[in-house]
């Protein structure tokens, strides 16, 4: 090697003793999702799945997720080992969670044949599942592990939902790509997404990092497509609809409709003769 690729390489050995963390991969984290959801959601199954009964398969993701924690270790408040027991000692609540999802997407989307098609093949349902599975390990206090695994979300499905943000039963995002959910955004039940969506802030100065940034979203309201929704303070009122395209940074009473009025013109084109 040449000498200033040595001094290269050692520079880069010093400069890892002063990050605040150690990682695991991306890789790892994605690997655990997946065979997360396949044993929560045993309607997909890949060929190493398919011979391994659900024992099995637990002890396969409590070990995964102890190596995924354990460089990250210095930073827990408690043993890697207490952080996954707490985990699955969640995964009944989160499971019954997403079932309702699963139901709210079939029963309010036309194209969808069955609950299984939803969990198969949605990218909503997908993201919603790791935001809820990330947002278990976020009150854990992991740090960065939760943000990991909802980036891998964001990868596989175009839709950005931060897990730290609040979400209620019987979310349904429909097709997806675009959806920016924040990290201080409020959603409660029975809520209707659909793409380019944002729930963001107004202001992204990192003083304000300890506020309230992103808005809330009471029960029952329809959000449609490219409708941007910005501001800790703002407000939508239950039962509303929000249209698509709409730019909203104040609040809304319940039972509102809200919609972008835009003009049209259709024009015969004129035949040259």
């Amino acid at each position: 090697m040449s000498t200033p690729l040595v001094a290269f390489l050692n520079r880069l050995s010093a400069q890892q003793q002063h990050y605040q963390y150690r990682l695991p991969s991306r890789p790892d984290a994605g690997r655990f999702i997946d065979q997360l959801m396949r044993l929560l959601f045993p309607v997909t199954q890949d060929c190493q799945s398919a011979t391994a009964n659900a024992g099995e398969t637990y002890q396969r993701l409590n070990d995964q997720l102890l190596c995924l924690l354990h460089p990250l270790q210095p930073n827990l408040n408690t043993r890697a080992e207490a952080v996954a027991l707490r985990f699955f000692d969640e995964l009944p609540a989160i499971h019954d969670n997403l079932l309702l999802d699963a139901k709210a997407i079939a029963d309010n989307d036309p194209a969808a044949i069955s609950i299984e098609e939803v969990i198969a093949v949605y990218p909503g349902f997908y993201a919603i599942a790791v935001y809820r599975i990330a947002n278990v390990l976020l009150k854990a206090e992991v740090p960065l592990l939760p943000r990991m695994l909802t980036e891998y979300a964001h990868g596989q499905t175009g839709i950005d939902i931060h897990p730290g943000a609040t979400i209620g039963a019987s979310f349904f995002i429909d097709h997806g790509t675009g959806v920016v959910i924040g990290e201080t955004t409020i959603i409660g039940e029975n809520v209707r997404v659909y793409q380019g969506v944002t729930l963001g802030a107004t202001h992204v100065a990192k003083s304000l990092a300890q506020k309230k940034r992103h808005p809330t979203i009471e029960d029952n309201v329809v959000i449609y497509a490219n409708a941007t929704i910005l501001g800790g303070h703002t407000v939508v009122g239950h039962d509303s609809i929000i249209g698509g395209n709409v730019w909203l940074t104040e609040s809304v009473e319940p039972h509102s409709l809200v919609y972008h009025q835009s003009h049209i013109d259709v024009r015969p084109i004129l035949q040259q003769g």
